[in-house]
């Protein structure tokens, strides 16, 4: 994301902008992250159509530019994305406003409440799985709510018969382990 080479001059200037804020720089997800007293503010990368500048608590910003978007309308409730197309587009005051913005929001610890847990039904496919093998039920019931309900969405998600089914294979071990599907990003 922010060893794209695509977009290596843009994410390199993105970055010098950030670190003019006073924020520290950390690592996490593999990506640099800008935060104010340990609270993510800032992150950027690069991607296949653009390159983006992200505010973790974006949703409270006042947008005067009228620059962010969602990335995932329905699905991220805070996050929000100033995206790029061209490295003329990257204006240094205007960025550095909303990081400021941001932190302000970080201070006055400003959050969107998550929803209240609801469980997500299991599909068909793995439930089937759990008829063929007792074991298997079990330790999926051992999980934790959470942990049951990113894999009942990720199998639900896909669209194709054929993808559900390789997607029930590939989480058959890892549920006998006892590991969540995103285990390996909340280090």
């Amino acid at each position: 994301m922010q060893n794209n080479d695509q977009w290596s001059e843009e994410l390199d200037l993105l970055a010098s902008i950030i670190q003019k804020a006073p924020l520290q720089k950390s690592i996490k997800w593999g990506a640099e992250v800008f935060t104010f007293e340990g609270k993510n503010v800032v992150s950027y990368g690069g991607f296949k159509n653009y390159f983006t500048v992200w505010f973790f608590n974006g949703v409270f910003l006042e947008d005067r530019y009228q620059v962010l978007v969602n990335a995932q309308e329905g699905k991220t409730k805070s996050l929000r994305q100033w995206r790029f197309n061209a490295i003329d587009e990257i204006d240094e005051k205007k960025i550095l406003e909303y990081i400021l913005e941001a932190i302000e929001i970080e201070k006055k610890g400003l959050k969107i409440k998550p929803d209240k847990f609801a469980p997500v039904t299991v599909p068909q496919l793995l439930e089937s799985e759990f008829k063929k093998d007792k074991i298997l039920k079990a330790a999926f019931e051992n999980l934790t709510p959470g942990k049951q309900k990113e894999y009942n969405i990720f199998i639900s998600e896909a669209k194709q018969e054929a993808t559900k089914i390789k997607r029930v294979e590939k989480i058959i071990p890892m549920i006998m382990n006892g590991i969540g599907l995103n285990d390996a990003y909340k280090k």
